[in-house]
């Protein structure tokens, strides 16, 4: 037995595989005006096609539909929190460890992430615009301000942060929805 044979029967040519396959090819066909009984199972010495495995799970863009740009906007907006808190943590002032603005940098750093993460969720919402939006919004104008504010010192726009507060509380009510 070659590589490739030992390697395709570990892989998708023993009976488990060939069962999970089956199943998950099953659930996913349900609903799609085809029956509901498994696909006929090949035998081991066969190859399966690479077209037969991508009908048994979609790619991640088909399940996100037309609202795959709120997954961009989450890998950008996680880039943007790691890239910011490098910045934070090598670019600030040795004393800055003592200061109340550290404190205020690695809250909006932590916002960032965390809301980065729940912005990749947005299109499993029921409202997908809206849940996303919000997220993004508050993002901004939460963590945002915040950045602004540990970075210069200026208070001046420390009254958006609420606002941005209250974004994310409703963007994550939206999931309940």
């Amino acid at each position: 037995m070659t590589f490739t044979e030992s390697l395709h029967y570990i892989t998708i040519g023993n009976p488990i595989s060939k069962a999970v396959g089956s199943s998950a090819s099953s659930l996913f066909s349900r609903g799609t005006g085809s029956t509901n009984s498994p696909p006929a199972v090949k035998a081991s010495s066969e190859l399966v096609a690479t077209k037969d495995m991508g009908n048994v799970i979609p790619p991640l863009w088909k399940l996100v539909g037309r609202h795959h740009n709120f997954v961009r906007l989450a890998g950008l907006s996680g880039a943007s929190a790691v890239i910011i808190g490098a910045i934070g943590s090598h670019k600030l002032p040795p004393d800055y460890e003592k200061d109340e603005l550290k404190k205020i940098f690695e809250t909006a750093n932590r916002f960032h992430f965390l809301h980065a993460l729940a912005l990749l969720g947005s299109p499993l919402a029921r409202y997908p615009a809206v849940t996303g939006s919000l997220l993004l919004a508050g993002t901004i104008l939460f963590s945002g301000t915040l950045y602004y504010r540990a970075f210069t010192g200026d208070k001046r726009f420390g009254r958006l942060a609420p606002y941005g507060g209250f974004c994310l509380i409703v963007g994550w009510l939206t999931f309940m929805l």
